[in-house]
């Protein structure tokens, strides 16, 4: 028998954070919004907040993602803060193992760590964060096995203990663009979070294979996939539209492997991009739902339809925060039933051993 479609007000909603940087603006301003937006997400009743690490990027200050992990777990009581993710490659998995014991230990029972294995750079920045050149990620099964190794109980004789870290059950999440990480979630029974709002091209594959594959764990018994989903929510759609130019612009930098500096929204892209760069933008963003709160909740269902994912990660970038927070307390609302029941109750997935 299929499984029943879920409904958006029967699955939680999350955050994934940059810590974008606007143009014109600081770092440190980006930081402020960070904490502000979660601050405000954990009243609204969303599941997790997860910072993404990226090096070497203009506009993106999330590069040192641990500690903005541990900057907003501090100021927050209740919602899940995590990595989305953290890439393993660039990481001994004893560093990332210490780094959130510690975390766990000082925010017990909140904590996700999500893992990646692509860089989240460029090649150049990439050699200088690994040192050795012919890491390239190929190796993240052994990596990860590493990793939970020194989350797992410690054992008589074990001569490397990560601490904290050791007999910590913080849940561990695979995150991928392809079917990679797809298959391996599958093998280990893990979660799985697509990167969708930038990568929607794979997502049925890899959701397909996903489930198909699924081998039931200590941690989880069946498949759990969250998928991210960019979204501009705006009172009438013709402001969510011009607020989307923003977002156009963006990917329009990435296209071009220029700056991703948040720039103010325009009223028209025409004469910002060529057709092709229209093309490339738009495949970028396949599955983004920008306009009205209607607009908005009928992308989302339509998505949920096609999907029946476990839960949403709302991405979010417009250049003025309030704007920004506005979207998300639209959002908010379309499972405000759902999500009054969710705001205490933290529990989750064990890790995967």
């Amino acid at each position: 028998m299929a499984e029943q479609t879920k409904q958006l007000s029967e699955i939680p909603f999350s955050i994934l954070d940059l810590a974008s940087v606007a143009a014109g603006k600081t770092a440190g301003e980006a930081f402020k919004n960070t904490l502000n937006l979660a601050k405000s997400a954990e009243k609204l009743g969303y599941k997790r907040y997860w910072l993404a690490e990226h090096h070497n990027l203009a506009g993106v200050a999330s590069s040192a993602t641990a500690v903005l992990v541990g900057y907003v777990a501090a100021n927050t009581t209740t919602i899940r803060v995590g990595s989305g993710g953290i890439m393993l490659p660039n990481h001994a998995p004893l560093i990332i193992a210490e780094q959130f014991g510690t975390l766990e230990s000082l925010y017990p029972g909140r904590i996700d760590l999500g893992l990646g294995r692509a860089p989240g750079t460029d090649g150049a920045t990439m050699r200088a964060l690994r040192r050795d050149i012919a890491r390239t990620g190929h190796d993240f099964p052994e990596l990860l096995a590493e990793l939970l190794g020194y989350f797992a109980p410690a054992k008589e004789g074990q001569t490397v203990r990560a601490q904290p870290g050791a007999g910590l059950e913080i849940p561990i999440w695979l995150l991928g663009s392809s079917d990679f990480s797809a298959r391996l979630s599958a093998e280990l029974g893990m979660p799985f979070a697509f990167a969708s709002h930038f990568a929607p091209e794979e997502l049925f594959n890899a959701i397909a294979i996903y489930r198909q594959y699924f081998k039931p764990s200590r941690s989880l018994t069946k498949p759990y996939l969250m998928i991210g989903v960019p979204v501009i929510a705006a009172d009438t759609e013709r402001e969510a539209q011009r607020l989307a130019t923003t977002s156009y612009q963006r990917f329009l930098g990435l296209v071009r492997g220029q700056s991703v500096m948040l720039k103010p929204p325009v009223d028209s892209m025409d004469g910002l991009w060529s057709p092709y760069e229209k093309a490339a933008v738009a495949s970028r963003l396949e599955i983004a739902a920008f306009g009205s709160a209607e607009t908005v909740r009928k992308k989302l269902e339509k998505l949920m339809a096609m999907t029946n994912a476990d839960e949403l990660m709302i991405v979010t970038d417009t250049y003025s925060f309030e704007d920004r927070l506005r979207s998300y307390e639209i959002v908010s609302e379309f499972n405000a039933a759902f999500n009054s029941s969710i705001k205490t109750d933290q529990s989750n997935f064990v890790i995967a051993t």
